[in-house]
């Protein structure tokens, strides 16, 4: 658990150092952008890059970042990464401004009621169950895309549970171009590189268009139907705001596409974490086993076992602090302002790595170690240490239902197999804008209770 940061007064600004002519720091983010960000707070709170003609901040103290995140008209969505994003995700709401987000927190906060997440939670085990189901011992696997199939099968099914076969529709290898075609164009942020065309520009447009068709049939079939499915969608469709107006089919159109990919993308990643993190520390998951073996007893996990399983939550939040899936992000700057006492000109990009703060030693001591423990002291972090899901009024809207997923599936899936990597492969994240691991390969063992 971080420690409770007293705030200071004196922060310090410094531009990064080792800039190239001409392309600034973009080199560096590109070829080794996490050592690259992680290292940034040794040279200052507030540090200015230099992103070919472009000029970026990095918030580098949890002062700095709570001000970002909280202040937000005075930092507002948008800047490299969100500007870019929204080539995807359009207007949705975790890239619309901060006009447009009071009226959808307010129209989309039904969907995530907490009345709702049993319900959820129940399509959950099942996807869970069925998706682990043909497994054998000594299957060998690619963990990172097994754990991508099982998070696009319950995120279709959440979102779209009338479909008869939810988890078979055509998203999976439509968001999975998407977001490397968003990954390319965020950590090379040059002027014009995105529209080269390049193969995976084309994928990347071609994913873009089936996606959107994928929707707009779905919408369709929805609204012909007018049942409540209770499901996303079903929310989505039937949600009004304060003048009585619904939601029209573009803007469910973006913010369908926010859901997937926050509910497949990231959320198999953490697990893709989880599994290395518990294989490289026996006794972690030793404990886990013994838990999962008390309260399980072999079955699936459901949510009302969620309660007696805190090892498994503490595992879950520690996954989180050490591979935050949104790992870099960005605001833009809509007037004049200070930010730590420095000026910031209206238009500049601030960006934010909850990977820079989970592994500041100062907030979480011994950063690298995997130490669910650390979460059983009763404090709470400081407001801007740990921010896997953001932080006030654009707190991610999901988070409970993501956390929800990621226990439930670790759950069910460690209280049947142990999850061994295969020994002398390097398991090393994507360049990109989530923190995703790349493929490697991981034997399943049925455990013997």
């Amino acid at each position: 658990m971080p420690t409770q940061y007293r705030p200071t007064f004196q922060y310090t600004s410094a531009t990064a150092p080792r800039a190239l002519p001409l392309l600034g720091h973009a080199p560096a983010l590109l070829h080794h952008p996490y050592d690259f960000v992680a290292g940034l707070a040794a040279h200052g709170d507030l540090v200015r890059l230099r992103l070919g003609p472009l000029d970026a901040y990095v918030a580098c103290h949890p002062d700095l970042v709570r001000q970002l995140l909280t202040e937000d008209r005075t930092y507002d969505k948008g800047g490299l990464i969100l500007d870019k994003a929204r080539e995807v995700f359009g207007n949705g709401l975790a890239t619309c401004p901060a006009a447009d987000h009071r009226r959808q927190r307010r129209m989309l906060q039904p969907a995530f009621h907490r009345d709702r997440l049993p319900g959820y939670a129940a399509m959950m085990a099942e996807e869970i169950a069925g998706t682990t189901a043909p497994w054998s011992d000594g299957d060998v696997i690619d963990l990172p895309a097994a754990m991508y199939r099982l998070t696009t099968a319950v995120t279709a099914r959440c979102l779209f549970a009338a479909h008869e076969r939810a988890g078979s529709l055509p998203v999976h290898a439509c968001m999975d171009a998407v977001a490397r075609g968003v990954a390319r164009r965020i950590m090379l942020p040059l002027p014009g590189a995105d529209r080269i065309p390049t193969p995976g520009n084309r994928r990347f447009r071609r994913a873009r268009r089936d996606l959107r068709e994928i929707t707009r049939r779905l919408i369709a079939d929805y609204r012909a139907a007018g049942t409540d499915h209770h499901d996303l969608l079903s929310v989505l469709l039937s949600t009004r705001d304060e003048d009585g107006r619904g939601l029209s089919d573009n803007e469910i159109h973006d913010q369908v596409v926010t859901f997937l990919l926050a509910g497949m993308e990231t959320t198999a990643a953490t697990l893709s974490w989880a599994w290395t993190l518990l294989a490289a520390n026996p006794p972690v998951r030793e404990r886990l086993h013994t838990e999962l073996d008390t309260v399980l007893d072999g079955r699936p996990a459901r949510h009302e076992d969620l309660p007696s399983l805190p090892l498994t939550g503490r595992i879950v939040s520690e996954t989180l602090r050490l591979h935050p899936p949104a790992w870099i992000l960005s605001r833009t700057v809509t007037a004049d302002t200070e930010l730590g006492g420095h000026r910031v000109p209206a238009g500049a990009t601030i960006l934010y790595s909850p990977y820079l703060l989970h592994r500041r030693a100062d907030l979480f001591p011994h950063p690298g170690r995997f130490d669910p423990d650390r979460w059983l002291t009763t404090a709470r972090p400081a407001p801007g240490t740990y921010t896997p899901f953001g932080l006030g009024a654009r707190r991610c809207i999901g988070d409970t239902f993501g956390t929800t997923e990621a226990a439930l599936a670790i759950a069910t899936i460690a209280s049947r197999w142990t999850v061994t990597p295969t020994p002398h492969q390097s398991v090393r994240p994507h360049r990109s804008s989530s923190l995703s691991p790349r493929p490697f390969t991981a034997t399943l063992t049925r455990r013997a209770r």
